[in-house]
């Protein structure tokens, strides 16, 4: 299972089934299959080409924030590596960091992220509450986006693209938006309504509103070229696309979609799944992506399980206070949030697992951490999972007793977490 940065392994009954997708293959030659995506890419010139059109003086290269475990090293350093052959130089190039509202990357996370690259470029952070870092290029609805990025003479997005709760798929104009607008548009982005869609979900891109936006806002900003990558389940790159910003995100998404499904031939009484591990699971905010993909294999009274590592704690200061004043009623959270009109940083995420309490109560969601304290983790919509020892002996031991004492109980494991994409039984019927 993925746990922080080490995983866990359960023991499981005979009867359990293991909900994961086939093998991911990882690409054999990495910085082959960049090459050829820059060379050979999908709806849009070669790479190359571009730059020898534009001439750049000041390019912009997008990464995503350090909860997304992107190569970044390996795309963003063969965009410079071909930025030179045209001559241009690394100096003329910025790296940003597209955080949206995630708050800005640490020194060590950089390094992390971006290992060699951090020598050769500058690198800055996105900050949607600077207005000062921002340009307006919409007035209805409001629209503003990173200076450094819009004034460029080449942009260029890269990313992951991976199953979404939200978008759909994650990487191609999330690298935009919301990476690199303002804090309304990030709220409108995440309205109430938007969430609200039963269509803003895993795997969704057609009718999906939250992905309409994004697009919406990715088309005014404006994107030369799209460079993504998707990741094996031991993280090493499987795929790289390249091109135009919809034609490249659009086939990785296919492909992601056809690697990661898992089809279920029925619900269960318990499901035990994960927050994805690190970078990810390092707070309770990114878990709610694991639960939310749980969904499709629940039925009104089965048990989730999600283990999740939470080291740095519930999340962003407002997502902390949303959820100290809400954890706990989580249907007035629904009403208020509908009523107001306002939308605050996070609160989007909450709105996403009252999915998940609307359909088995905070009384059968069950949460394994050592993160955070038992009394914290009471105020988040969450039964705190008893016990003694560490969350892994805690989730093993309930997974015996639960076996033993429901000897016919469906029960699930989900090893991937968020980062399998379950296809509910009736979806199977209808195909």
């Amino acid at each position: 299972m993925r746990f922080g940065r080490e995983g866990f392994t359960l023991r499981a009954p005979a009867r359990a089934e293991v909900l994961e997708a086939s093998p991911i293959p990882a690409l054999s030659d990495p910085r082959a299959a960049v090459r050829e995506a820059l060379e050979r890419p999908l709806g849009a010139p070669p790479f190359r080409q571009i730059v020898r059109g534009k001439r750049p003086r000041r390019v912009a290269i997008t990464i995503s924030d350090f909860t997304r475990p992107v190569p970044n090293e390996l795309l963003v350093g063969a965009l410079l590596d071909a930025l030179n052959a045209e001559g241009v130089a690394d100096a003329q190039a910025t790296v940003l960091i597209a955080t949206g509202m995630h708050r800005p990357s640490t020194p060590r996370e950089r390094e992390e992220m971006l290992g060699a690259v951090l020598k050769r470029c500058a690198v800055v952070d996105h900050v949607a509450s600077d207005a000062s870092s921002l340009v307006k290029v919409s007035d209805d609805p409001p629209v503003s986006v990173n200076r450094l990025f819009l004034e460029a003479d080449l942009k260029v997005v890269t990313g992951l693209i991976e199953p979404h709760f939200m978008a759909g798929y994650s990487g191609g104009r999330k690298g935009i938006c919301p990476g690199l607008v303002d804090l309304a548009t990030v709220q409108r982005f995440h309205g109430y309504r938007i969430m609200g869609d039963p269509r803003a979900e895993n795997g969704i891109l057609e009718g999906n509103p939250c992905h309409a936006e994004s697009l919406r806002v990715a088309r005014l900003v404006g994107c030369d070229f799209l460079l993504n990558a998707a990741i094996a389940h031991d993280r090493r790159p499987a795929g790289i696309w390249g091109g135009g910003m919809e034609a490249a995100h659009a086939a990785g998404c296919a492909q992601v979609g056809a690697w990661n499904g898992v089809r279920l031939d029925g619900l269960y009484d318990l499901v035990v799944t994960n927050g994805g591990g690190y970078p990810l699971d390092a707070t309770y905010y990114q878990t709610v992506k694991g639960m939310c993909a749980a969904l499709p294999a629940l039925r009104e009274r089965s048990t989730l399980l999600s283990a999740s590592g939470c080291g740095e704690g519930v999340g962003s200061p407002e997502f902390t206070a949303t959820m100290a004043r809400w954890g706990r009623d989580w249907r007035g959270f629904l009403k208020h949030i509908e009523g107001s009109g306002v939308t605050v940083k996070d609160q989007w995420q909450f709105q996403m697992q009252t999915r998940v309490l609307e359909r088995i109560g905070v009384e059968r969601l069950l949460l394994a951490t050592d993160g955070l304290p038992p009394e914290t983790q009471a105020g988040l919509g969450v039964t705190p999972l008893p016990g003694a020892g560490p969350a892994p002996e805690r989730v093993q031991r309930f997974l015996d007793e639960f076996s033993a004492r429901r000897p016919d109980a469906r029960i699930a494991l989900i090893p991937e977490g968020p980062y399998a994409m379950l296809v509910a039984p009736e979806a199977v019927a209808a195909d």
